[in-house]
């Protein structure tokens, strides 16, 4: 049965995509390709839609025997989340509640989460355990736990069982090349420091060094994207066995501060990377550090790339040989694009929605 993967054009959708598909799991895409590449990916079926167009999106559904949804279609930048509450729950929370629906009206009952460290807000301890309190900081941490909640009503009431990963700083690429950290505009760190030595721009920014911390800059966990993938793959088996709802936290357990990650960058690409001091950004907690212990126990998960020198290493291949972005990408769109004005290139194997009152269909 095919499983259906939301945002499987994006960043970590489309390393988990590849990584399924080395399982040989029949993968469906939905992804409006806001912030995603149908050339990042390569899918039996790529779905044009907004999940929030559900009387097209429930076609989707009517279309496919599906078995169980891997949900990443979401606004996730921290910063912008707080300049637009009302876009983060539209998309986010509203986005979530279309998905539940129609997985209730199809008899669906597996879905996987892609959450996010930034539930916990600011820690109480180091490590964050899952039990540990949930406060965000911030409006997309917030968005993030609303869908955790909305899932566990729709499991009490209609058994739609779920897992939700609760990751920290994804970054890495994928080792063949064809798929790796590109968004646009580019917010996380790692790439935007590579992005000085490719001569993309001349430093990179530091906000804020007097967290309380050992050098004042806070200080995250960082993880491979292909552990993240195979995350995902071990959640759906997780559920595929009947087991109940949970949540897990996923990390290598290793905290880096920015000034450490712009140091190993330098280690890497041989290049100065000048940095520079500016304020802090609303809503960044000082550090997130996860314990992963639960999801090695219970989901038999085990990072496989747990060295941010490595994490590093695999993302600077992937830029230095993309430098304009994904392969056969937009000039001026890093992560590609449908390349035409009306935003409906017909590419092989790719279906397109009209709109909330449209049909799907493939050419």
């Amino acid at each position: 049965m095919p499983i259906l993967i939301t945002g499987g054009a994006g960043y970590i959708g489309s390393h988990t995509v590849k990584y399924f598909q080395e399982k040989n799991e029949q993968v469906i895409i939905v992804d409006n390709l806001q912030n995603g590449s149908e050339r990042s990916i390569q899918a039996d079926f790529l779905y044009k839609i907004d999940i929030r167009d559900k009387d097209t999106f429930n076609e989707v559904f009517k279309a496919h025997n599906i078995e169980a949804v891997i949900h990443f279609a979401a606004n996730s930048l921290v910063g912008e989340s707080m300049d637009k509450p009302y876009e983060y729950y539209h998309n986010n929370v509203y986005g979530m509640l279309c998905i539940l629906n129609l997985m209730q009206k199809n008899n669906v009952n597996k879905i996987v989460f892609s959450s996010t460290a930034a539930v916990y807000g600011e820690p109480k301890r180091i490590p964050i355990f899952e039990e540990d309190a949930t406060n965000p900081t911030n409006t997309y941490g917030e968005t993030k736990l609303a869908m955790e909640k909305m899932m566990k009503w729709f499991d009490r009431a209609h058994g739609i069982k779920y897992v939700s990963l609760r990751y920290f700083n994804a970054a890495g690429a994928h080792n063949s090349g064809l798929c790796g950290e590109d968004h646009y505009p580019e917010t996380h760190l790692i790439p935007l420091i590579l992005q000085v030595p490719l001569g993309k721009r001349d430093k990179i920014y530091i906000f804020g060094d007097d967290y309380p911390t050992e050098d004042g800059t806070c200080v995250r966990d960082y993880i491979h994207v292909m552990d993240l993938a195979s995350a995902h793959y071990r959640a759906l088996d997780y559920l595929r066995k009947g087991n109940d709802s949970d949540i897990f936290n996923l990390g290598n357990g290793n905290g880096y501060s920015v000034k450490e990650v712009i140091q190993i960058s330098r280690k890497v690409t041989s290049h100065p990377i000048s940095a520079e001091v500016k304020a802090r950004r609303a809503g960044d907690p000082a550090i997130l550090v996860a314990s992963s212990e639960k999801a090695k126990k219970i989901l038999g998960w085990q990072p496989q790339y747990d060295s941010l020198e490595k994490i590093v290493k695999d993302a600077w291949r992937w830029h230095k040989n993309n430098v304009s972005g994904t392969p056969g990408g937009r000039e001026d769109a890093p992560c590609g694009g449908l390349g035409d004005s009306s935003g409906k290139r017909r590419l092989p194997g790719i279906f397109y929605s009209d709109g909330p009152t449209g049909t799907v269909f493939k050419d």
